[in-house]
């Protein structure tokens, strides 16, 4: 099986795509990733020896004639390539759109014209919006708050579209926050621990209130495999990891790590349109698919921040670049 996975130099990508190689667990006969190498994506996720194992084409999955050359020698297709930063959607949304909704309409027209067996779209659970109590499933209406979220939301609706119109088997996943190696320092766990490597304050939104579900990427990584390999031909699957936190309190948890109290903590103005809490329900992929996540969030956290202060050269060029 051949499998092109779009945006694969980017976080959660390059964790599938170091899996795939690792352990191999679909029985890929060949991985080509296309990857524009935005500020977010990243060579340089890859030893050596992983770079050898796939193929790597520098591209943006808004060419057309890219894209369809790379669909045409496809089994299946997994879009991660995405403009995820909620900040940056806000100072200004064009790319948000370009990439996330057109750059998948794009997609979805070669897979149309040329056929796959598979189109998995990577989606986020801040499509549904914002929800104080209880969790969303898979049904809940789309009611996106951010520029970012709408443009995730429009694509996943187009997705919808294709596979009812045209027959396309597609899946759509909505993850939770997800963490782990290899995240650009402006997401809020890097930015925290680089920040307190560095001597500097962690900045937290308003009081620090906000609610989020963290995930560790190879759990969402291992859901992923599960729906390509399982999933029901135009059925969505909620992926999260089932530990909820207040922003305030993952501070306090990271602080901890390095031996900080809230000294450490500079609160800023809040984000605009700030969601107040996620939460999904992972009932239907794990009943239909068996899946659980099996990261503990504090292993999943201590290992993550290992990371980072083992791989300052990493990030340090991305941090001050």
């Amino acid at each position: 099986m051949k499998i092109l996975v779009t945006g694969g130099a980017g976080f959660i990508g390059s964790n599938f795509v170091k899996r795939q190689i690792r352990l191999n667990p679909m029985n890929v006969s060949k991985i080509v990733v296309l990857d524009k190498l935005t500020y977010a994506g990243n060579l340089n996720n890859f030893t050596t020896e992983e770079r050898d194992a796939f193929e790597f084409i520098h591209g943006d999955i808004c060419d057309v004639e890219t894209v369809e050359r790379l669909v045409k020698d496809s089994d299946q297709i997994v879009n991660f390539a995405a403009e995820s930063h909620v900040d940056r959607s806000i100072s200004s949304g064009t790319n948000f759109v370009e990439t996330n909704t057109l750059g998948t309409q794009v997609l979805l027209d070669a897979c149309r014209k040329l056929g796959v067996s598979k189109f998995l779209q990577v989606s986020t659970d801040e499509v549904y919006g914002s929800i104080d109590e209880g969790s969303w499933d898979e049904n809940f209406p789309l009611m996106p708050n951010s520029p970012y979220s709408a443009s995730k939301a429009s694509a996943d609706l187009l997705v919808r579209a294709y596979g009812k119109t045209f027959g396309i088997h597609t899946n759509i996943t909505r993850c939770s926050n997800n963490y782990g190696p290899y995240q650009f320092p402006e997401k809020v766990i890097p930015l925290f621990v680089t920040n307190l490597i560095q001597g500097k304050q962690v900045p937290i939104y308003g009081k620090g209130l906000n609610i989020r579900d963290w995930l560790h990427v190879d759990d969402h990584c291992r859901g992923i495999e599960l729906v390509l390999q399982n999933g029901e031909k135009g059925e969505i699957y909620n992926i999260g990891g089932g530990t909820e936190l207040k922003n305030i309190d993952l501070a306090k948890s990271i602080l901890g790590s390095f031996g900080f109290g809230e000294e450490k903590i500079n609160f800023v103005q809040d984000r605009l349109g700030h969601d107040n809490r996620y939460s999904v329900d992972i009932t239907k992929i794990s009943i239909n698919l068996g899946y659980a996540p099996l990261t503990p969030f504090q292993d999943g956290l201590r290992s993550t921040i290992e990371f980072y202060k083992e791989n300052t050269t990493w990030w340090n060029s991305l941090v001050n670049n």
